[in-house]
């Protein structure tokens, strides 16, 4: 593989991930709930959920959404209904009592959250299958160059994932008052049950 090959990869994943998607809009909801204290956690989380994708998919279940309609609508479902039963759970936190400060958030099960979101994306997994063997060399072992490939894709979308949280824990802190951090829960419930449509809605 070529310089310019991987450079080209790499500049497609950055476009890919900028674009807001079920993974990111997860990201801002927890960050703009809960502060900046959130941005590496979720970031290696976005990376880990990303990485078990790339394994599932070399171990076939990419090939399996792919080639089945079925398969490929029940892991969507499940993505989706996980993402808006989250989404509902901090509306209703917003509106029945005040937003957790940064110190009191529950990090361990918003990590969990953010990994099993970004794993349960059908399209994060046929993504590997589909769009990274367009980057490799034929006349050159494959694994080395997938590995190189995947290892780029996880590591710009740990990178992405760090800055939105980044960018939306910063609105958060215009906001200080108790009173006004629960609009906040609100808008990210409605981020999270965005996320839920989106994935929904994904063909």
């Amino acid at each position: 593989m070529t310089l310019t090959v991987w450079l080209g990869f790499a500049l497609a994943c950055i476009v890919i991930q900028i674009i807001p998607g079920p993974t990111v809009l997860t990201v801002v909801a927890w960050s703009i709930a809960h502060g900046r204290r959130l941005a590496l956690p979720l970031a290696m989380a976005v990376a880990a959920g990303d990485a078990t994708a790339l394994v599932l998919s070399l171990f076939g279940l990419g090939l399996l959404l792919e080639t089945s309609a079925t398969a490929f609508t029940v892991v969507k479902l499940l993505g989706a209904a996980y993402l808006i039963w989250l989404g509902i759970s901090m509306i209703r936190h917003g509106l029945t009592a005040r937003l957790p400060a940064a110190t009191d958030a529950p990090l361990r099960r918003m990590v969990f959250h953010t990994w099993l979101v970004t794993t349960l994306n059908p399209k994060g997994i046929t993504f590997f299958l589909a769009f990274m063997p367009q980057f490799v060399d034929p006349s050159q072992p494959a694994a080395p160059q997938l590995a190189l490939l995947g290892t780029t894709f996880v590591v710009l979308a740990a990178f992405n994932a760090a800055a939105y949280a980044l960018l939306a824990a910063h609105a958060r802190r215009w906001i200080d008052s108790p009173v006004r951090r629960r609009p906040l829960a609100l808008g990210g419930g409605g981020l999270l049950c965005g996320a839920g449509l989106w994935t929904l809605l994904a063909r």
